[in-house]
This record gives C-alpha cells, structure tokens and sequence, in this order.
C-alpha cells in the first residue's frame, strides 16, 4: 500500500514543486498549476486522462475527478490501490502535463540519464535510476550534490546507500563533502 508520505516524497522531488501548505491534505503544484492532490477519501487527483492512467497501471479504480464547481479536473485514484513504483510514475506524468515546457523537455532529458561530464560531472559509477534521479532533482554535477544532505539524497527515488557512497567518494576526491 503507498502513503501520503511516499506521496510527499515523489512530489516533491520533482523540480519546480511546490506544496500548497494552505490545504490539510497535500496538494502539489508546478508553476501555479496543481499536478497532484490527496483527497480526504483517500484519491490521488491528477492531471491527466483516464487512458494514460489505464495504459500505466492495472487493476484500479478510475475516478473522473471534477473541481468543486463541477468542472473536469483529470482523474483520481485510490492511493491504496497503486504501488510505490505507479505511484511516481502517475505523479510524474501528471507533472510532465502542466510543468512549463523548459522544465518538461529537461525532465525528459534526464530520463535518458546521461550527465553531463566533465571534472565536476557526475561520477560515472552511478546506476542509471540514481543518475535519473539526480539529474530529474536538476542535480547534474558534483558541486549540487555538494549543496545536498545525505538524507535529501536519498528521499529521491532510484538514489540509495550505495549511490550515495559514490558521491561522496567523488567529492572526498575533489576535497569536498556532503554537509551534515
């Protein structure tokens, strides 16, 4: 079953997200336009359209979401139903709908996960969902992973222990750290 916290944290991660702390329930939104929202019955409203949702998971319940005045708002699933790994899928695909375009077109550059290199590149040790991660949180060198905790590192999802050890190994090599 996923939470709101695993909710929370893929939401998040996304660049440009926002929490709007004036609602109970997490909403989420990316330059003024809400990509995903926790409703108090426990459905997750995206932006997107019930055939995107059912060519990306299986075996939910589709809700046509409308907004309080009765207008379409894209779709709501129960956050029950959907496992950890649809869930950041259906939340990033929702972003990807309203994100302006030069956040969308980077985003989707990061899914290849190629970093950029060079001497302050990413090391090339990383696996490729931790690269992805990285570079989807608009990490793309040494010196924004620098600028990162460890825990902030490994609330994004694809980097774990060992990804961060690599980091860390790269920037030790560089007289660097991670911050406490």
């Amino acid at each position: 079953m996923t939470t709101k916290a695993q909710l929370r944290r893929t939401a998040s991660a996304l660049p440009g997200a926002e929490e709007d702390g004036s609602k109970s329930l997490p909403s989420f939104n990316v330059a003024g336009r809400r990509f995903a929202e926790l409703t108090a019955d426990g459905l997750v409203r995206l932006q997107l359209d019930a055939d995107t949702v059912r060519r990306s998971v299986t075996g939910v319940t589709i809700t046509e979401a409308t907004s309080p005045h009765g207008a379409p708002e894209g779709v709501a699933v129960a956050l029950a139903e959907v496992n950890g790994m649809e869930l950041n899928s259906l939340v990033f695909k929702s972003w990807l709908a309203v994100a302006p375009e030069e956040l969308a077109a980077s985003a989707r550059s990061a899914l290849g996960g190629a970093a950029p290199e060079g001497p302050d590149g990413l090391p090339t040790g990383l696996g490729k969902p931790a690269t992805r991660a990285l570079l989807l949180a608009g990490i793309t060198d040494l010196t924004q992973v620098a600028a990162r905790t460890e825990a902030e590192l490994l609330e994004l999802h694809g980097v774990g222990p060992r990804a961060v050890r690599i980091l860390r190994e790269a920037l030790q090599a560089n007289g660097r750290d991670l911050p406490s």
